[in-house]
């Protein structure tokens, strides 16, 4: 009787594929339903659930603006960093 060659893996190694992109997107997409998900709990929270369509808008509005000002902060800001 001929023996085969043991092996401890389960499946053969030279058959598997690794998609490291598959992963980074797969993370980031939870990252992103992570927030999203905050973003609306704190908006229930702050205004409830009879005023939660305008709370939403309210605060996107908001974390827009504070986004848009962290990324292109006016010049009065720059010479307010300078001075101290």
């Amino acid at each position: 009787m001929a023996s085969l060659p043991r092996s401890d893996a389960l499946t053969d190694q030279s058959q598997s594929v690794s998609l490291a992109a598959m992963s980074l997107i797969r993370g980031l997409f939870w990252i992103l339903l992570f927030a999203f998900f905050t973003f609306c709990f704190v908006v229930l929270f702050e205004y409830g659930t009879h005023d939660f369509a305008n709370g939403f808008q309210k605060e996107f509005e908001r974390v827009k603006a504070f986004a848009q000002q962290a990324a292109h902060p006016s010049k009065s800001d720059k010479n307010d960093k300078a001075r101290k």
